[in-house]
């Protein structure tokens, strides 16, 4: 398998309103996080933060030139490799355990890592053989009903267990703008891990159906519409009658 220097571990795109989408290309789609940067004018935020293969705080310094909020939509290794690079982080309560103590097996990286996972390798001493989620304990516990005020813009912490139990997601009011993470994106989810919840997945896909939503930012594959939003919710209680 090819190496890549790890100046090209990471690609950005800019999308409109002050929102950037950060990934590691060289992850194959199913296992590449959508790391979200919203702009706020007193503080950013950046929710999730992918692998931790490659560091994102020497590639992108731009990130932490201004205050910014570290939030995982919930703790699977692929959310939270980042976590520990940030000196502001937070999760929900159901997940703060594993975010400060994680493990292979707790985080699924045991599940997942290996040569699947990759087009290329970094060129750095962590390979994927050796790989470990670096502890990266709360400083704030967020739940639902709470509201990340970054100055000029708010976004609502909605608890949306299912995928896994401490899972989140972020709503903008304002822009009719939803931030997934791993509970719905327009691709196969995963429902079957460790300590996900069939009934609890049910009850956040149909809250998530009752929303305005303009734009969904997912926790994986591209961003869609509210209307596919609708149809992809749709299509999954049929699945599940």
């Amino acid at each position: 398998m090819r190496i890549v220097s790890r100046d090209q571990w990471f690609a950005v795109e800019q999308r409109h309103d002050g929102i950037s989408l950060i990934h590691e290309p060289y992850v194959r789609p199913f296992y590449r996080c959508n790391m979200w940067h919203i702009q706020g004018r007193d503080r950013d935020l950046l929710l999730d933060s992918g692998s931790g293969l490659v560091s994102l705080r020497e590639q992108l310094p731009w990130l932490t030139a201004r205050p910014l909020l570290a939030v995982a939509s919930h703790t699977h290794f692929d959310h939270i490799g980042g976590h520990h690079e940030f000196s502001e982080r937070l999760v929900h309560p159901a997940e703060a355990d594993i975010l400060a103590a994680p493990t292979n097996s707790s985080t699924l990286a045991a599940l997942c890592i290996g040569e699947q996972m990759f087009e290329a390798h970094p060129d750095c001493p962590l390979c994927y053989a050796e790989y470990r989620v670096k502890a990266a304990p709360a400083t704030r516990l967020i739940e639902e009903g709470e509201v990340l005020d970054l100055g000029d813009r708010v976004l609502e912490v909605l608890h949306t267990p299912g995928h896994s139990p401490g899972g989140i997601s972020l709503w903008e009011s304002k822009t009719a703008t939803l931030f997934s993470g791993d509970i719905i994106y327009d691709g196969p989810l995963v429902e079957d891990a460790y300590h996900s919840n069939l009934a609890d997945y049910a009850k956040s896909l149909a809250r998530l159906r009752k929303l305005p939503v303009h734009t969904v930012h997912g926790g994986h594959f591209p961003s869609f519409s509210g209307a596919r939003l609708n149809q992809l919710i749709d299509s999954w209680f049929r699945a599940h009658d």
